[in-house]
């Protein structure tokens, strides 16, 4: 079974108990389908100002939800989120278990400095040459 988090936005125009009737139909169906909720969260999102709106509607009530399904269920679950009028969007994400697998880069030990190189000697100039010009 893969783990799934479903999010979906419902009408703030429908009452508290036809909403209440709408969260636990949508947890019904996944029971009936072969899944198990993990977690239901709707009173941490609730209700929250739409970014744009939808249907001339600006404001929306957020449900979350975290299920273990079979993978054919959320196409199933789709399905009868795009057919009911109250549910403004929805989005169904898969979630990926992060692999421990990967081996740790090992401990680079910085290489040692060289001594700066030498430099050669430098050629002594040449001595100035002091022309003296002749007194007048």
């Amino acid at each position: 079974m893969n783990r799934y988090e479903l999010t979906y936005i419902i009408d703030t125009a429908l009452e508290e108990t036809a909403r209440n009737e709408l969260i636990a139909k949508f947890s019904e169906l996944i029971a009936q389908n072969g899944g198990e909720i993990e977690k239901v969260d709707e009173t941490f999102w609730g209700k929250r100002r739409l970014a744009y709106p939808i249907n001339d509607k600006p404001e929306g009530y957020y449900v979350l939800v975290t299920l273990k399904a079979p993978a054919e269920l959320p196409r199933e679950i789709e399905r009868n989120l795009q057919i009911n009028e109250n549910v403004l969007r929805y989005l169904f994400i898969k979630l990926e278990e992060k692999k421990h697998s990967v081996k740790p880069r090992p401990v680079r030990t910085p290489a040692p400095v060289a001594a700066p190189a030498q430099e050669a000697p430098v050629a002594e100039e040449k001595a100035e040459e002091v022309v003296e010009t002749p007194a007048e």
